[in-house]
């Protein structure tokens, strides 16, 4: 995350399963629920080895989802102390879910700190009304926003108490399907350093105030406007959205969005937990919920395995491989195997920011070539023996047609270092035709535990070998080598945003050959057809700031591979590039933090 002021606002700037008990657990409580944990593991060590005994669906939540209803006292208070924990924890070891039943709550003041999800359980936002606030801002590091991740706001409507709401975040830090009656303010108190973001899904009623954000995508929303731009804001099938005009402001709007199928999520139907799967949309444009009930499927909780941590990787996908479904309550959970998606339509959903980490040197997930798999709202953390890779969507050689019903990937975050040591070859490899990443944010760690330029080592971010996949707010950052590698054909990514590996010792450690680095976004020579929306790259070569950069973008010269609104910036003049893409567009020069842009390409 870039970490250098930019302009305040003034100027402008499956078989059945055994029946859920959560409908008991589910009746109103005097006070929050804090549901209670049960060994999910039970069942098959207790059963015969000859004849296991079938996994059950269904379950409480474990102990750090907790659970709100609208005639309890003490809500705020359990906010507070939530928050007192996970305020400044970056790297800690919490990890919660805030759920809120439908209805009205009063006075509240959510404010999220790390690893921390608030969502409603209400089939649509405003069934879930909140008359108050959910807050981000970033008292915590001094005004500086720029490592507000991992936290993210669901499903709810809000009437801010001041008219405003305060969502001051960075990246991996999701607000999807939130209905706001006002005006949201993405800028930390005092208007500090900030580097986000992502909206989907979202209706926000008043204005939209970035201010100092640096950068941001939105998709599928309506907004009442937006007051400015500093370097680049990305808009796909956005209503109310300005006007197309990069780089001046920088605003990149599409009409629509080619293709897109909202995030699973959790609610309540009466007393029964069930788990909503939006369905696709083509040419999408707005929110999903605005006008009745939402299109699309939903499965009940008796369908789904409710993993708790300490669960093993055998156990997850024993419970796969039976048929059901894996919800992830929050926790860490160690895999000494990978967890193998092989059926169509396998919904893989965490809660909280359930974090998964491969232990000597696994996979930690593997989807086959199948229709319709959903992996949603989770971290994987990699360990200290390196991984090939980190997660893979399909196998390798993947060639089956999934227009219809592809695979999505939204909210799925990797890291390599910072919690601890960590390295991995290739984070994430998509595979598999058709598929949507629909936010992520992979991210080689600038700082924390276990960093530097060979102790968390990984070459590359995302390799993209499938054809016709989409990429809609796309956040990866820090590699060693390439961030981005695209070998597919008729590839799209709307919105990029990259930062180069601060750590970079000297010129010779980043060198491609006769290349001076390694470009933030690599579309292979082999491809015909490619497009890009709205892609920044960004270096801070603090290590050594006379490293130069030649280009953030690389791909063949070929009608057929179009770029629209591309932008490289050296922060601060440490380090510089030469070009924005191939052999086009100015370098940077300088301490004076300007970026150099392409509007078209080729």
């Amino acid at each position: 995350m870039p970490h250098l002021p930019t302009d305040s606002p003034d100027s402008v700037r499956s078989p059945p399963a055994r029946r859920s008990v959560l409908g008991a657990m589910a009746a109103t409580a005097a006070a929050p629920t804090l549901l209670g944990l049960s060994s999910p593991a039970s069942a098959a060590s207790a059963a015969p080895v000859a004849q296991p005994r079938a996994l059950p669906g269904g379950g409480d939540l474990g102990p750090n989802v907790i659970v709100f209803d609208p005639s309890a006292s003490g809500i705020q208070a359990k906010l507070d102390e939530v928050f007192r924990q996970q305020e400044s924890a970056q790297f800690g070891t919490g990890r919660y879910a805030l759920l809120f039943k439908p209805g009205t709550y009063n006075g509240l003041n959510a404010q999220l700190g790390f690893y921390t999800s608030i969502a409603g359980l209400g089939l649509s936002p405003d069934d879930t009304a909140v008359n108050g606030d959910v807050t981000v801002d970033a008292g915590w590091f001094n005004g500086n926003a720029t490592q507000n991740f991992w936290r993210s706001a669901e499903n709810l409507a809000l009437t801010p108490v001041s008219g405003t709401n305060r969502w001051a975040v960075a990246q991996a830090a999701p607000f999807r399907r939130m209905h706001v009656k006002g005006g949201l303010n993405l800028a930390p108190t005092g208007y500090g350093w900030a580097s986000g973001g992502y909206i989907a899904d979202s209706r926000i009623d008043g204005s939209v105030g970035p201010y100092s954000q640096q950068q941001w995508y939105t998709r599928d929303s309506s907004v009442g406007g937006w007051a400015n731009a500093v370097w680049n804001m990305v808009f796909s099938g956005v209503q109310g959205a300005p006007a197309q005009s990069f780089p001046n402001p920088p605003y990149t709007t599409l009409d629509t969005t080619p293709v897109s199928r909202e995030k699973p999520f959790l609610y309540l139907n009466g007393s029964e937990y069930r788990v909503f799967l939006p369905e696709r949309r083509t040419n999408a444009r707005g929110t999903t919920w605005g006008s009745g009930t939402p299109r699309g499927t939903s499965l009940p909780l008796t369908q789904f395995y409710v993993a708790k941590p300490g669960v093993t990787a055998a156990t997850l996908n024993a419970a796969l491989t039976q048929g059901l479904h894996l919800l992830l309550t929050p926790g860490i959970y160690h895999l000494d195997q990978p967890i193998q998606v092989n059926r169509a339509g396998t919904v893989v959903l965490g809660l909280g920011y359930a974090t998964l980490i491969p232990d000597n040197g696994v996979t930690a997930l593997r989807t086959a070539d199948v229709d319709g798999v959903r992996l949603a709202g989770f971290l994987i953390d990699a360990g200290p023996v390196n991984s090939s890779t980190l997660l893979e969507v399909g196998p390798t050689g993947a060639s089956a047609n999934h227009s219809a019903n592809p695979t999505t990937v939204q909210d799925v975050f990797i890291r390599i270092g910072g919690a601890g040591a960590g390295k991995a070859t290739t984070s994430m490899v998509i595979n598999s035709r058709h598929t949507i990443i629909d936010h992520t944010w992979v991210w080689r760690a600038d700082h924390g535990t276990g960093v530097g330029w060979e102790t968390n080592r990984a070459d590359y971010g995302i390799r993209v070998n499938g054809d016709d996949v989409l990429a809609t707010g796309l956040f990866v950052e820090h590699f060693n080598k390439y961030d981005v590698q695209w070998y597919g054909q008729r590839g799209r990514t709307i919105f990029f945003q990259n930062e180069k590996a601060y750590d970079a010792p000297n010129q010779a450690a980043i060198q491609n050959g006769s290349v001076k680095g390694y470009a933030a976004y690599k579309v292979a020579d082999s491809v015909t057809t490619h497009e890009g929306w709205g892609l920044g790259s960004y270096c801070y070569y603090n290590v050594d700031p006379t490293i130069v950069q030649h280009n953030g973008f690389a791909a063949p010269n070929t009608p057929g591979v179009k770029f629209h609104d591309l932008l490289v910036v050296s922060l601060g003049g440490q380090g510089q590039y030469e070009h924005v893409v191939n052999e086009t567009g100015a370098p940077t020069s300088g301490t004076s933090t300007v970026p150099s842009t392409v509007v078209s390409y080729p």
